[in-house]
């Protein structure tokens, strides 16, 4: 339907064109009936055109899929219609307006005119000559007859058509009836053309009778004889046809000029209105034909975008509807079709793959989340790309680290790792010292390569576990076997030579006389650092051979407030402050070693504060020592915390034996301390204490954590101080 109307557009208008013809103004009933059809062919389209384009801009308001394309596509067809006509309009607007202001210029009408006046005055000429030469041979001719000159009519004839310059064709003489009296030379009888009656009447009234004989080319001329009584002289002469005939044309022409000037309005008129409804139809016709190619053009594009909408949202079952044909269009609709069914296959096996992944990566992430040791994986240009708990926890790892290089993230790695990457060796392993938040730990750290099947580099992975309390263990051990070996070397002959010090000094003390003094000073330097060195020994043995506990149920409160009160006797120059709360808290403990352990960690507190006192105490230091207790979690927690000289960095060597902050210290405190709340099942950390009130450093915080049995404390409420 779309290409008929198409198609009858331009044929209503060519048939309008024959049925107008160039420039008629005449009305026909077929003429009419025409002009009927193209009216109703214009209503047509016009409204067709309209409902199209209504229904466009409500299925873009509505934003349908498509609308947009097809909005753009029908207006580009419609431009490409109306500019073509509207500028053929223009130029064949202006193209016509100046050839008719060509044809009725001045300079045509001058031209036409001159036309006129030629042919004109070569009629009149002709006229006038034959006028002349008529009369001038009828006077010769009357001359010679007054004259008597003895010749004959004929001759008479003869002789005039030599004497006129122009010649003349014939030359008769005749009577009244038209017939022939004398001829002139070349003048026959079949040539002879009678003049009639009203001819020679005229002849007889006038001078000179001319006869023009357009069909003949020839000009005649009648003259009446005045010297003879009943005698005319008939001459002819021959004159050019197409010039005459040009003077009718010239004439006509002039009266058809004259006409179209006088309605030159009127045809411009005619001929725009003939050029507008033939313009009107071709748009119409155009815009109607780009309407439904955009139609069938957006329509499968508009579908499309729908389908790929609902793809885009997840849904790969949609289809679109395959339209018949092998153009791109049809065939971009089955490829869509096709593209979502392997689309909808392959995210099947990507979801399969991803689900097995994903339980892969669980696993994966379960075992490296569940083991102890530190695992950071890196990339080929040592970049970190993964970080289990375990590692996050030792190295005190901050997500903002991800990505970062291994020698930035972890300083303390890197020249393990450029000695990984600048040898072949694909394994290197070395304990390493790493200082995070104020202790230091001792890792051990094993380094090796990622390689493809290929053979290529894939990356690294780094692993380290935390030998800290191992190491520690071994040199506990270590300083146990050798603790042991001293106190049986040396303390065996102390008892001798502390006796035979003494019995020196009873013995010689009397006869050295003035000099007893001496002895007995000396002997006395050698009891007293003989009980040193046995001191030393007794603690030796104490670290060495740690009794076993003597588990008792006692109450662990009552010890704390005990230790306390011991040490606020003993430093009363030291702010000791207990935070203990009321009632009885019983626990297996062995008391005497406990109270050992509370006492020694509340005098190194204070030997603390006295180290920073020594080595220049901030302004406004006021000594304070804090003492927490409090049950959690079936639980005894007991902190001890000071505004002393704080702890060092590699604050795990503390519990190593003889590793100590003070010169008078032994360096064996900690250690048994340690040794006495492992023993009892618990445990005992060092950390910064916080802030006092006032202060602006850091002191030092012992927390120990024993344990509670359940059954001893049924009766009390658990309480939480801390």
């Amino acid at each position: 339907m779309t290409l008929g109307l198409v198609v009858l557009g331009p044929l209503l208008a060519l048939a309008t064109y024959l049925a107008l013809g160039p420039l008629d103004r005449g009305g026909t009933n077929f003429l009419r009936v025409i002009l009927l059809l193209d009216m109703v062919y214009i209503l047509s389209l016009a409204a067709l055109v309209l409902s199209q384009v209504a229904r466009l801009v409500m299925a873009r308001r509505a934003k349908s899929a498509g609308s947009r394309l097809h909005l753009r596509l029908t207006g580009v067809f419609a431009l490409m219609a109306l500019i073509p006509t509207v500028s053929v309009a223009v130029f064949a607007v202006l193209t016509i307006n100046v050839g008719i202001e060509g044809w009725f210029s001045e300079r045509v009408r001058e031209v036409v005119g001159n036309s006129l006046l030629a042919a004109e005055a070569y009629a009149e000429e002709e006229r006038a000559g034959l006028r002349d030469d008529a009369l001038s041979l009828a006077r010769s001719i009357d001359r010679a007859r007054r004259g008597g000159i003895d010749l004959g009519d004929s001759e008479l004839l003869s002789e005039g058509q030599r004497q006129i310059q122009r010649g003349l064709s014939e030359a008769y003489m005749i009577d009244g009836t038209a017939e022939i009296r004398a001829r002139g030379d070349r003048s026959y009888l079949f040539d002879y053309d009678r003049p009639s009656a009203e001819q020679i009447a005229t002849a007889s009234a006038t001078e000179v009778r001319l006869i023009e004989d357009w069909e003949a080319n020839e000009f005649r001329a009648l003259v009446r004889l005045t010297s003879f009584v009943d005698r005319f002289l008939y001459i002819t002469r021959e004159v050019d046809g197409e010039i005459l005939s040009l003077l009718d044309d010239t004439q006509e022409t002039i009266r058809l000029y004259q006409q179209l000037e006088n309605e030159r309005g009127r045809m411009l008129f005619e001929f725009g209105l003939l050029y507008l409804a033939f313009a009107v139809i071709i748009i119409l016709a155009a815009v109607w034909l780009g309407l439904w190619f955009a139609e069938r053009l957006s329509g499968p594009v508009g579908r499309l975008t729908g389908a790929a909408q609902q793809v885009g949202a997840g849904n790969l079952d949609v289809q679109v509807r395959e339209d018949d044909g092998d153009d791109e269009i049809a065939m971009l609709g089955r490829y869509f079709n096709q593209m979502t069914k392997q689309l909808k296959g392959q995210r099947n096996t990507l979801l399969d793959n991803t689900r097995q992944i994903e339980r892969r990566r669980r696993l994966f992430d379960s075992v490296l989340s569940s083991v102890t040791s530190g695992v950071v994986g890196l990339d080929p240009e040592g970049r970190v790309t993964f970080v289990n708990r375990s590692a996050m926890r030792l190295l005190d790892w901050e997500e903002r680290q991800q990505s970062l290089a291994l020698t930035v993230a972890v300083p303390e790695f890197g020249p393990l790792y450029d000695t990984l990457t600048s040898t072949p060796t694909e394994t290197l392993q070395q304990e390493i010292k790493v200082s995070r938040q104020g202790r230091m730990e001792n890792l051990l750290v094993r380094m090796a390569t990622r390689r493809t099947d290929e053979g290529r580099l894939e990356g690294y992975v780094v692993a380290f576990d935390d030998v800290t309390d191992l190491v520690s263990a071994q040199r506990m051990a270590a300083w146990g076997d050798v603790a042991r070996r001293i106190a049986h070397e040396i303390k065996n002959p102390l008892t001798p030579i502390q006796l035979s010090a003494e019995r020196i000094k009873r013995k010689f003390g009397p006869r050295l006389g003035d000099d007893s003094d001496s002895l007995e000073q000396m002997t006395g330097v050698i009891i007293r650092q003989t009980g040193d060195l046995r001191r030393i020994v007794d603690e030796f043995s104490k670290f060495a051979r740690m009794p076993e506990p003597d588990r008792r149920a006692q109450d662990l409160n009552q010890l704390v407030r005990d230790a306390v009160l011991l040490q606020k006797t003993g430093r009363p120059d030291i702010k000791i402050i207990s935070d203990v709360p009321q009632g009885e808290f019983p626990a297996l403990i062995d008391g005497t070693m406990i109270t050992q352990a509370l006492t020694n960690l509340i005098k190194n507190a204070g030997e603390a504060i006295d180290t920073l006192k020594e080595e220049g105490a901030p302004d406004g230091l006021v000594p304070q020592i804090y003492v927490q207790f409090y049950v959690q979690d079936n639980a005894a927690h007991i902190t001890v915390a000071d505004n002393g000289i704080g702890l060092p960095e590699d604050r795990a060597r503390l519990f190593e034996p003889y590793v100590t902050t003070r010169s008078e210290g032994t360096g064996l405190g900690l250690p048994i301390v340690k040794k006495i709340i492992e023993e009892h099942g618990g445990s005992l950390t060092l950390a910064d204490a916080p802030v006092f009130e006032g202060q602006n450093h850091f002191g030092a915080l012992a927390h120990i954590v024993l344990p509670m049995d359940a059954s001893l404390n049924a009766g009390n409420e658990e309480q939480d101080n801390g």
